[in-house]
């Protein structure tokens, strides 16, 4: 995974830097959605080059990363997540690996909360964390002016909010922006799942009155954005196929904050 980041960005593989005697700042963990999903990759594509204008010594697993496991154990095969996390772990620990962020709530949860059990421990930060943490130390300058005044409605991740107590990060970095955060009727501990979670995101929803990503678009429009930031690649599809299908993808962008932050800093 990540390989064709690598390629195209000149992004050092694990590998490689450990072949050279070098010990990255953090790993990243691109995860499948940043590796392969089109619309993930430039979120990825916008991390990355956040973390090079901050000067973050970091590198990927390239094609030694797999998959975390967590559809396979949503889905309940538990057998094959514990495969899928025994395989990285034995990566990663092979590397002496001590710090990972990603993008990816599902892969953050995963690999902070479920491989230690399987003897994975590691310090996991979310990206909005990271970028937190690298604005407090100047390390990533904003131009500044990109969203200033703009109305941004913010959409908890489940498994960034409510399952790990990420809320104020995420925040924190919009109102950076010098943007207008409007908060959805449904946010923080009390946010509406975007419908992507516990493996539903590759399969059709079960019958019903409406399905739950309209709904949950429904709550971000009803604020009249101009931007719905998203924090995780699964929300960013299920809320921008919601916005489409409202018809309303020429008023209303979906963007995830590394996407927001790029562009405020002209990258």
């Amino acid at each position: 995974m990540g390989s064709e980041m690598e390629n195209k960005a000149d992004i050092p593989t694990l590998a490689e830097m450990t072949a050279r005697g070098e010990k990255p700042e953090v790993l990243f963990w691109v995860g499948c959605a940043g590796s392969f999903d089109d619309r993930a990759k430039k979120i990825t594509k916008a991390f990355v080059k956040l973390l090079q204008q901050a000067g973050v010594a970091f590198a990927v697993l390239g094609t030694e990363e797999s998959c975390t496991g967590d559809p396979a154990k949503r889905a309940g095969n538990e057998f094959l997540f514990q495969m899928q996390a025994a395989t990285n772990i034995q990566v990663l620990n092979g590397y002496g690996v001590e710090t990972i962020v990603t993008t990816c709530p599902h892969c953050f949860n995963t690999l902070k909360n479920e491989y230690p059990g399987l003897g994975g421990t590691y310090k996991v930060v979310h990206h909005t964390k990271f970028l937190q943490e690298l604005l407090k130390a100047g390390r990533i300058k904003l131009e500044g002016g990109t969203f200033r005044g703009k109305r941004i409605t913010y959409h908890d991740p489940c498994y960034l909010g409510r399952a790990n107590g990420i809320y104020e990060a995420p925040r924190e970095l919009i109102r950076k922006l010098d943007a207008e955060l409007v908060e959805m009727k449904s946010c923080r501990q009390k946010g509406l799942c975007c419908g992507a979670g516990g493996a539903q995101m590759f399969k059709e929803p079960e019958k019903g009155d409406k399905d739950i990503n309209i709904e949950r678009t429904e709550q971000a429009l009803d604020t009249e954005p101009e931007v719905i930031a998203a924090a995780c690649p699964f929300c960013n599809t299920m809320l921008s196929d919601g916005v489409k299908g409202k018809e309303k993808e020429q008023q209303t962008r979906v963007l995830d904050l590394a996407e927001l932050l790029a562009q405020a800093a002209d990258l």
